[in-house]
């Protein structure tokens, strides 16, 4: 990870006719000056590719994609570069079946939508505009119906808080290769909304993990998914209760029991483990003007691609080395045993707090206190060999 990331995602465009509640962009209707221009976009996949093998995912996301009329050709471009692709469209008029064809048959493998309610009234509210939700589901079965893979994105806030379930139930339905349970960052339009508290996180975190059985599940800017993880299978090992062993709360109960009907219809599957990525390691965001940052959630440049180039950037600025440091983290995160496979989100810590390296704001788990310590311990010891 310290080498080549395994995503890559531009912001093609602050362009988005949508007004979300939670938009990191604070986007708005027309494409701002400055923007990365056709040449500059293709020099970018050129940038991302010269990583080597294996190629970074290269994700396109905005704003809205649909936005930029050169998009198939940008697609074009990455593609030429061998890079595989991804857009993330939003949900508008523009989701189209003739649009999805159009960036399926440039070379894109798959998109990912968002999915911040389980009716049109919870989804639209968020959004911000009526419609959305009827557009997305369309959408979403277009995109199935021309072979694109679709990613499912849920923000997780207290709009939606107690009908996770309804939505992982309509995941299962309609069919998607991940569903995405992004713990929000309050920046940007975020800013705005009521936090989650710690307790909440822990419950929804654990809910995320159970509903993995049933569709692949994982967490976006929810890095302590991956301590939960860890407990979870040792618990597991263990025979021990994990309600009582983690102290989860009421919302857990309740969001479990949500998965009861995906339970009697017998659908189960191989878990899918999460993800080792997080800011600067494994990943990185490239905004619409070029600005290299290590989320897209961390509004903290580490330098341009205009005037350096992307691997150079990633690999040995001082921002993104730092990133990749748990040395670096300060409070609970730099004494959680789990550090150098959680971390914590360094873009909610910035976001709360001013320091990047700050603990983690929305985890609420005490260093030290799972009662399997060796057992952990024989578990991270290989894995900190990465670092």
């Amino acid at each position: 990870m310290a080498r080549r990331p395994f995503l890559v995602i531009w912001e093609c465009t602050r362009a988005c006719p949508l007004a979300c509640k939670h938009c990191r962009a604070e986007a708005q209707r027309a494409r701002p000056p400055g923007e990365l221009s056709t040449a500059e976009a293709a020099d970018l996949a050129g940038q991302v590719a010269e990583f080597g093998q294996p190629r970074p995912l290269f994700v396109i996301t905005g704003g809205d994609p649909f936005c930029r009329e050169d998009l198939a050709e940008i697609i074009r471009a990455a593609v030429a570069a061998r890079l595989p692709v991804a857009v993330s469209p939003s949900g508008t008029p523009s989701l189209t079946a003739d649009n999805l064809a159009r960036i399926r048959d440039a070379g894109a493998s798959a998109i990912s939508l968002s999915l911040d309610g389980a009716t049109a009234a919870v989804h639209d509210g968020f959004r911000g505009v009526p419609g959305v939700y009827d557009w997305t589901l369309a959408g979403w079965q277009a995109a199935r119906d021309l072979g694109l893979r679709v990613q499912i994105n849920t923000t997780v806030s207290a709009h939606n808080l107690t009908s996770l379930p309804e939505i992982v139930r309509l995941v299962a339905d309609r069919g998607a290769m991940t569903w995405s349970a992004f713990m929000l960052v309050p920046t940007g339009r975020g800013r705005g909304l009521d936090a989650l508290t710690a307790a909440q996180v822990e419950d929804v975190l654990n809910f995320v993990y159970d509903a993995g059985v049933y569709i692949a599940a994982k967490t976006t800017e929810g890095h302590h998914f991956k301590r939960v993880a860890i407990q979870r299978e040792i618990l597991a090992e263990q025979g021990a209760d994990h309600v009582a062993a983690l102290g989860l709360g009421p919302l857990y109960a309740e969001l479990r029991a949500g998965l009861a009907p995906l339970e009697a219809a017998g659908l189960r599957r191989r878990r899918r483990p999460p993800m080792d990525v997080n800011a600067g390691r494994g990943f990185v965001f490239v905004s619409a003007l070029g600005l290299v940052h290590p989320s897209g959630f961390l509004p903290v440049s580490a330098g341009n691609i205009r005037q350096r180039r992307l691997a150079e950037i990633y690999r040995d600025s001082e921002l993104m080395r730092g990133m990749r440091d748990p040395d670096r983290l300060g409070g609970r995160c730099g004494r959680c045993e789990f550090r150098t496979v959680c971390g914590g989100s360094r873009s909610r810590a910035y976001a709360v707090t001013g320091d990047w390296y700050a603990e983690e704001p929305w985890c609420g788990y005490q260093p030290g206190s799972f009662p399997y310590p060796d057992q952990v311990r024989a578990r991270l010891t290989p894995l900190e060999r990465r670092f």
